[in-house]
C-alpha cells in the first residue's frame, strides 16, 4: 500500500465527445493510470454511475487488464439510489465486479449517504450485506460516502461502529459551510477514530479556475505551484485524511497533481491565512455552488442537463454588462436535444439528490428566467 495521499478519482475522466460523459477517452486514460502508478501512487475511485455508467469499465480496460492486482487499490460504491429491493444489491454487487474485472475491492462504500439514502440502507440492511461481502473476502474495507450534517454522520457511526473508514466532502470552501458542514463532520470522525477518504478538495474544479485576484494571492506567495495545489494540499494536511481524491480530466491536471503531491508538504500557518483571504474573495463570484456531479440528473423525470445550464447560468453572472453574452449561444445549442430550464416540473427529486442541497428549482427558474426571456 502507497503513503501517498492522492487518489485517483475515475469520475471527470476525459471523452471524447464533450456532450456525452460515456464517451470516455481509454488510450488517454490509460497513459494517465500509467503516470500515476509509475509515480508511486495506487489508489482509484469509481462508481456504478460515473462517467455514464462507464467508469467502471474504464477502471478494468484501463487499469485492471494492464497492471498486476497487487500494485493498485480500488474502490466502488453500492449506488443506494439505485436500490429498489433487497435482492437488487447482490445483483448489482456482481455486476460491478464483472465490469471492474476484479475479484474483490480493496474498498468498498454506500454511496451518498443522507438521510433518505441511509433509511433506504437499513430498510435493505445493506451494511449486513457489506460485511457478508467482507467475510467472503471481496471487499477488504468497508465505509460510506456521505453528503448531510454532522449529527446524522455521529448517529450513522454510532450505530454502525463495523465501518472501516468514511469518504467526505472536505475542501477550505465548505469548511464552515451551514449546509455541507465539512468541519462538523470531520470532527465526527474523528471523535470515532475513522480514516478519511476525501471528496470534492476542489469542488468540481471551482477552487482549480479561480478569479485573477485570487490567483495572484496564490502566486505571489509562490509562484510554482497551481492554484489547484492549494485545495489539494489542504485536505490532505488534515490529520485522519488518508487519501485525498481529485477527479482528473486531462493528463496535465494528473501530471501537476502528483508533481506536488509525490514529496507531499503539508500548509503552514501563513498559507492557511493564503485561503482564509482566498476563499472569501471566490466567495463573492459563485452564484450556484454547482459541482457537477451530475447526481440530480440521476432523478430528473425531464432529464434537464441542470449541471450544465448551472456551470453557463453562474458563467454569465460573472460578465460585465454586454448585449450578446456567448453562454446564452451554447444554451441554445443545448435546448435544441435536451429539455430547457423551463421543462422543470417541481417534483424536487433532484433536490433529494442533491450533496451540495442546492435549491436547484428555485435556480432552475433562474436559468428559464435569464436565457428564455426572448424565446
Amino acid at each position: 500500500m502507497s503513503d501517498k495521499k492522492l487518489g485517483f478519482g475515475l469520475m471527470r475522466l476525459p471523452v471524447t465527445d464533450p456532450n456525452d460523459e460515456a464517451t470516455v477517452d481509454i488510450e488517454l486514460i490509460k497513459r494517465m493510470v500509467d503516470t500515476f502508478l509509475d509515480r508511486g501512487f495506487d489508489y482509484f475511485d469509481t462508481a456504478y454511475m460515473y462517467n455514464g455508467f462507464q467508469s467502471e469499465i474504464a477502471a478494468r480496460e484501463a487499469l485492471v487488464k494492464r497492471h498486476a492486482r497487487e500494485d493498485f487499490r480500488l474502490a466502488s460504491k453500492m449506488p443506494t439510489m439505485f436500490l429498489q429491493q433487497k435482492e437488487d444489491q447482490e445483483r448489482i454487487f456482481n455486476e460491478q465486479l464483472e465490469k471492474c474485472g476484479v475479484d474483490y475491492f480493496d474498498y468498498y462504500m454506500m454511496h451518498n449517504l443522507n438521510i433518505i439514502y441511509y433509511e433506504i440502507a437499513e430498510k435493505f440492511a445493506s451494511f449486513d450485506f457489506l460485511q457478508q461481502k467482507k467475510k467472503e473476502g471481496k471487499i477488504k474495507k468497508i465505509g460510506f460516502s456521505y453528503h448531510d450534517n454532522a449529527g446524522l454522520l455521529d448517529k450513522i457511526l454510532t450505530e454502525h461502529p463495523e465501518v472501516d473508514f468514511v469518504q467526505l466532502q472536505l475542501n477550505y470552501m465548505d469548511w464552515d459551510d451551514k449546509n455541507i458542514q465539512s468541519r462538523g463532520c470531520y470532527e465526527v470522525a474523528r471523535k470515532h477514530n475513522k480514516p478519511i477518504i476525501v471528496m470534492e478538495p476542489i469542488k468540481g474544479g471551482t477552487l482549480a479556475n479561480v478569479n485573477e485576484e485570487v490567483e495572484r494571492l496564490f502566486k505571489n506567495y509562490n509562484p510554482d505551484l497551481s492554484v489547484a495545489s492549494w485545495a489539494i494540499r489542504y485536505a490532505a494536511s488534515l490529520e485522519g485524511v488518508e487519501t485525498v481524491l481529485s477527479g482528473m480530466s486531462t493528463y496535465e491536471q494528473l501530471a501537476d497533481n502528483t508533481g506536488y503531491m509525490q514529496n507531499f508538504q503539508p500548509l503552514v500557518e501563513e498559507e492557511y491565512q493564503i485561503i482564509k483571504e482566498a476563499a472569501a474573495i471566490i466567495r463573492k463570484d459563485i452564484t450556484i455552488p454547482c459541482t457537477d456531479c451530475h447526481y440530480c440528473m440521476e432523478k430528473c423525470p425531464q432529464k434537464i442537463p441542470i449541471a450544465t445550464y448551472f456551470s453557463l447560468y453562474n458563467e454569465k453572472e460573472k460578465e460585465t454588462a454586454r448585449a450578446y453574452y456567448v453562454q446564452q449561444a451554447y444554451y441554445d445549442n443545448h435546448t435544441k436535444n435536451h429539455s430547457k430550464a423551463s421543462d422543470c416540473i417541481e417534483c424536487g427529486q433532484c433536490e433529494d439528490n442533491c450533496p451540495q442541497h442546492i435549491e436547484i428549482v428555485k435556480y432552475l427558474k433562474e436559468v428559464a428566467k435569464s436565457f428564455e426571456a426572448g424565446a
